[in-house]
């Protein structure tokens, strides 16, 4: 596994505690992308290891996160509630899938009770749809795909874009992506088809117009074959 990460220690935001965490070394070696965003890399799956954990106090988040000034009113909140509690999962150089999937369900946990933005909250629950992708457990992928649509749909709603460098018209092919690979073809060419005529998304992102435009004519020959 030392072929793809490595091991190092940071301080933990809440506790302040030095905790071991896993990182990937450059230079991965790419084989496919799917609708949604998800890479399939040669070797390994990165995805099990993009939420860091204190082996201490039991906080969890992406390295962005877990690396950057946290509001004190946000440590003092999750402080306040770990205080008496045992959270913390035993730290594990090779994460296998539950590994990765407790780490991301303390995440979530910790996502909504700090209220961080739904667009952050979505991408949680996409990258553990992702998870359980590669472990072949679409009934799972499936429940956490629909999560991440619902949250990525009331982002578009109520929050202000660009939302972690993504355009509101990425993230709204990113949803008709999802629907594509739960397989609602409706839904999916519902938000496919907003942005195919949205003159203004033509014109100024060609690249996410020319997306949309050939996964919708993919679904319409998909529902063709069905036929």
């Amino acid at each position: 596994m030392g072929e793809f990460t490595f091991t190092v220690e940071k301080p933990c935001p809440v506790c302040g505690e030095n905790t071991h965490v896993v990182k990937m070394k450059a230079r991965l070696t790419t084989l496919k992308t799917d609708e949604d965003f998800c890479v399939h890399y040669k070797g390994v799956n990165p995805y099990l290891y993009k939420v860091w954990f204190c082996e201490h106090c039991g906080f969890a988040a992406e390295e962005k996160v877990f690396t950057a000034p946290m509001p004190a009113r946000t440590k003092e909140k999750i402080a306040e509630f770990l205080k008496g509690r045992k959270l913390a999962l035993e730290f594990a150089e090779e994460r296998g899938t539950a590994e990765a999937v407790a780490a991301y369900k303390l995440a979530i946990f910790y996502a909504e009770m700090s209220e961080a933005t739904l667009h952050r909250r979505a991408g949680l629950y996409l990258a553990l749809a992702w998870v359980y992708r590669e472990a072949e457990e679409q009934t799972k992928e499936n429940e956490m795909l629909a999560k991440a649509a619902e949250l990525y749909d009331k982002s578009l709603m109520t929050e202000n874009y660009p939302q972690s460098g993504m355009s509101d018209a990425i993230c709204m092919y990113l949803i008709g992506a999802i629907y594509y690979r739960m397989g609602d073809f409706e839904k999916s060419g519902q938000y496919l088809s907003r942005i195919i005529g949205d003159q203004n998304i033509r014109t100024n992102d060609k690249k996410t117009f020319e997306k949309a435009r050939d996964l919708w004519q993919t679904i319409r020959e998909e529902k063709g074959e069905g036929e």
